[in-house]
């Protein structure tokens, strides 16, 4: 952009005419006829270029290039002049101009003038722009290196004292900061990590504030010395739901790993404390180490699947999990207390799970408290899951209250599907004509007998292949089938792939959760 100034408007259409038709690209020409009308322009607008007589009513040009060098306006200058105002040329070249242009002023001129201004500045800027991409490079790298180191690489003593010297005062007194921004499940919008990082910069200030991770969540090193409620404080402010997790202040870069383990400490506690906007290293230090977990309040739960007492179920999963009780202990109780419930919800769920047709219980998302915004919510799907096994035993006593006869045969073949059974043999068990034995069946089941004992036989086969090293001969012979051949047939057929493959699959997927196991303790 250009700006052309001159009290004389003939000049100023003049000078504009030929900038028009230069070949060069313009975005946009502005005028004004005085310094004081050029000086409100600047202000308000990005201009690479000022084109200006000298000498000006009210301010000539030289007040003007003194008015933008005391703004910090950042432009170039053209002066015009006639030669009589040479003197005034020589102290404009003083003040920075990049050159001058005598009135009348040629055409010629003009062109070859702004031309090499305008590369000046663009070749400024982009010098500007290169050297400001290789500086975020640069930090960027450190900024991983230090993320790596942070999480458990390998750092050596050298590697160390420079990073350290690059902010001897940051690293010499700081405390990790951890920001778990509060979201509902399945909430839109992007995050606002970037928010919360320019807030923490405007409360520590640039030289005490280094981000070390943007996901999953904004880790921070921060200023010690900083009241550790001015950034929740400002989160607030910012109106930003954030959990802010603060570890104890450290000295020096090697503790950066153990502050890292502190602070996702403190990240998963936070999910026992929801109701505080920081959550700090002394206020879980006297949680109790020791517990046991409460199995018979457990067992009573499950005692009550299968009734009308929902509100019941309800009100127990709200005691065991009561926040009173969960913030007596280290956050380890309170995920081991998960994974009673979720093995518990498991083998109720096996029971049933041949009555449930296409229906099924969804205990995966059980499995990580982590994947929730709080604790609430995951105590909300838990009652949920509850719910729905409760509503499933329910209806299924419903409808098989009075058919004993049917609940004789089910048990029948769950505790003989090992042994040579075919439909003939489980009617006359139960005392029923065959015809009207099958008719029955599958009404009440949803499938025929053949298909049922198919189904019963193959997932005790799954069991079998998972959690025993027989070999498939055997574990055929075991579930119930006479051949080898037609127990692979019919494990093809419904699982879509051989027995062998399953067996792997399942130790692919057992070593994958032991991993994950060990990772999550």
């Amino acid at each position: 952009m250009i700006l052309i100034v001159d009290d004389q408007k003939h000049i100023r259409d003049g000078l504009q005419a030929m900038l028009s038709q230069f070949p060069m690209e313009i975005d946009n020409i502005y005028c004004a006829a005085n310094g004081i009308e050029a000086l409100q322009i600047l202000r308000q607008h990005s201009v690479q270029l000022v084109i200006t007589d000298i000498m000006m009513p009210d301010m000539d040009g030289l007040s003007l290039m003194a008015h933008t060098k005391e703004e910090r306006i950042k432009v170039d200058y053209l002066i015009i002049s006639g030669y009589s105002d040479f003197a005034y040329a020589q102290k404009a070249i003083g003040l920075g101009a990049k050159g001058y242009l005598l009135k009348p002023v040629k055409r010629e001129d003009l062109q070859t003038a702004v031309e090499h201004a305008l590369l000046e500045v663009r070749t400024r800027q982009a010098l500007a722009r290169n050297m400001e991409n290789i500086s975020r490079r640069a930090m960027e790298t450190d900024r991983k290196e230090l993320s790596m180191f942070m999480q458990g690489a390998a750092g050596d003593e050298a590697w160390i004292r420079q990073t350290q010297q690059q902010n001897p005062v940051l690293w010499n007194n700081y405390r990790l900061c951890l920001l778990r921004e509060e979201l509902w499940i399945n909430q839109p919008g992007a995050s606002s990590s970037h928010s919360m990082e320019s807030i923490a910069y405007g409360v520590y200030g640039r030289q005490g504030c280094i981000c070390l991770q943007h996901r999953p969540y904004l880790i921070l090193a921060v200023d010690a010395a900083v009241d550790t409620g001015a950034l929740p404080t400002a989160l607030q402010e910012g109106q930003i739901r954030a959990v802010t997790a603060m570890t104890g202040p450290q000295q020096g870069l090697k503790g950066l790993p153990g502050s890292y383990t502190q602070v996702m400490d403190l990240f998963r506690h936070s999910y026992l404390f929801p109701d505080k906007r920081c959550i700090l290293w002394e206020q879980i230090e006297g949680l109790e180490q020791q517990w046991q977990l409460p199995y018979e309040e457990l067992y009573e739960l499950f005692q009550l699947i299968g009734t009308k007492n929902s509100g019941k179920i309800s009100e127990g999963i709200s005691m065991i999990f009561h926040k009173d009780v969960l913030q007596r202990y280290h956050i380890r109780y309170t995920q081991q207390l998960c994974r009673a419930v979720v093995q518990m919800l498991e083998e109720y769920e096996r029971v049933i799970r041949p009555y449930m047709g296409e229906e099924a219980l969804d205990i995966e998302c059980l499995r990580n408290l982590y994947d929730y915004p709080g604790i609430r919510d995951y105590i909300q799907a838990l009652q949920q899951q509850l719910l729905r096994l409760n509503q499933f035993y329910y209806e299924f006593k419903c409808s098989y209250r009075n058919t004993q006869d049917l609940n004789e045969a089910i048990r029948y073949i769950h505790e003989n599907y090992h042994k040579p059974l075919d439909l003939a043999m489980v009617s006359n068990h139960v005392s029923l004509n065959y015809a009207y034995f099958s008719n029955l069946f599958k009404k009440n089941i949803g499938k025929g007998f053949a298909e049922y004992l198919r189904d019963v036989r193959l997932d005790k086969a799954r069991r079998l292949l998972a959690e025993t090293e027989n070999k498939i001969v055997k574990v055929a012979a075991m579930v119930g089938y006479e051949s080898y051949k037609s127990f692979t047939r019919a494990f093809r057929d419904v699982m879509d792939m051989q027995p062998t493959e399953y067996r792997q699959l399942m130790r692919r997927k057992n070593e994958r959760e032991g991993k994950y196991h060990d990772t999550a303790l």
